[in-house]
């Protein structure tokens, strides 16, 4: 259990016009960094990070820049998706058909979860076999669809590819968001994927034998989940245990996955206060020790989306504000803050490593943007923020 009375980042109240305009920087980061390519980069100049784009961050960043009427930036991002999957199609379709016959590749065969901004795949070592972000990249394209009524033909032929993956690989351990865990089924990453397929299934865009598939595929993670990723009535980290992750919170919001007023979307919020968040600053899990296991400001504004979509609106502001207030004097938020580390004796080792943390990263600029605009701070260009909807959302 976090100490919470050692002191961490100080919530400001900066005022509606204060964080808009760190809005407006923040989007206008987004649209200089975004590639000729389409891809968004995680950080431009974070030194492992540089020149990759990965379908988790970019995906969000470009469900937070539609959520604002930058329709441009987020379908560019989608059409780099595309190209990533359409020209990997055989490579795609020999691990659908060696899944369905029982002879599923081994892990450096699947799908790697990060790119070079160009699509092609790069050199380094990485921690590579991700399935959250191709759900994620399914469930931002709906949204997109939903909020602005914009066609989904010119993907027709990545989404298939990506619901076939998805469908006959669920159920196979990953690395989670962190890449950190490989030997576990994340139950952020299976909320990630059933959101994916219910929501792509539910624009209607599929052909019946995959849209069954898809729902299909979304019903067992459900079962799934509810059998073995729920323990003393929240959302665990992975299968089996007991501990929560941050990561959860996406589930609830935005991504509609769980009922934030059910029993478990209530346990689940509760959770992550409770164990993971300091002076509105949250951590990603409590054994966290990258960097030394700081607060991360777009965890604190996915906590905030998940409050706002539970009815606490003021407890959401004041989650945003705590994220405005780890900005640098040039409006960069960054990766993380190390005001309070779960663990300090790892930062050294991690800043000789690699450098200091990330900043700016463009995801927590997405989530200080989606939770503003989910707050009304500023104004939606279309509708109010409800997207395709699953069915049997409380567990």
């Amino acid at each position: 259990m976090i100490d919470k009375s050692m002191s961490g980042a100080t919530a400001t109240r900066t005022g509606d016009a204060a964080l808009r305009e760190l809005v407006r920087a923040g989007t206008g980061i987004i649209l200089e960094q975004q590639a000729p390519s389409g891809a968004y980069p995680a950080s431009p100049s974070f030194s492992a990070y540089s020149g990759y784009s990965w379908f988790r961050d970019g995906s969000y960043i470009a469900d937070a820049m539609s959520a604002v009427g930058q329709i441009e930036s987020a379908e560019r991002f989608f059409d780099w998706c595309s190209e990533v999957l359409t020209s990997r199609a055989d490579r795609i379709r020999h691990i659908v058909e060696e899944s369905r016959a029982g002879r599923p590749p081994s892990d450096e065969h699947m799908m790697a979860t990060r790119f070079l901004l160009d699509g092609a795949e790069g050199n380094d070592d990485w921690w590579d076999f991700q399935l959250d972000g191709y759900g994620t990249w399914l469930w931002a394209l709906a949204e997109h669809h939903t909020r602005h009524g914009r066609p989904l033909d010119r993907w027709t032929d990545a989404i298939a590819l990506t619901v076939d993956y998805l469908s006959c690989s669920w159920e196979r351990p990953c690395y989670d968001w962190w890449e950190e865990s490989a030997e576990q089924v994340h139950v952020s990453t299976l909320g990630c994927i059933a959101a994916g397929l219910s929501s792509i299934a539910a624009t209607g865009h599929l052909d019946q034998p995959r849209a069954s598939d898809a729902s299909a595929a979304a019903t067992n993670i459900r079962r799934r989940v509810q059998a073995d990723g729920v323990r003393a009535g929240h959302l665990t980290k992975w299968l089996g245990t007991e501990a929560v992750d941050a990561s959860l919170l996406a589930l609830i919001a935005p991504m509609n996955f769980l009922d934030p007023l059910s029993p478990v979307g209530s346990e689940t919020i509760a959770a992550i206060e409770n164990q993971l968040t300091v002076n509105n600053g949250v951590h990603r899990y409590l054994a966290d020790t990258y960097y030394g296991g700081g607060q991360w400001p777009l965890l604190s504004c996915f906590l905030g989306l998940a409050q706002e979509s539970a009815g606490n609106r003021s407890r959401a502001r004041d989650l945003l504000d705590w994220a405005a207030s780890t900005a640098g004097d040039n409006s960069d938020l960054p990766e993380q803050v190390e005001e309070h580390l779960l663990d300090a004796v790892h930062l050294q080792p991690w800043n000789d490593r690699w450098g200091p943390s990330a900043s700016p990263l463009l995801w927590s600029h997405a989530m200080f943007i989606r939770l503003a605009a989910a707050l009304g701070i500023i104004p939606h260009p279309d509708r109010p923020e409800t997207g395709p909807q699953t069915n049997d959302k409380g567990l």
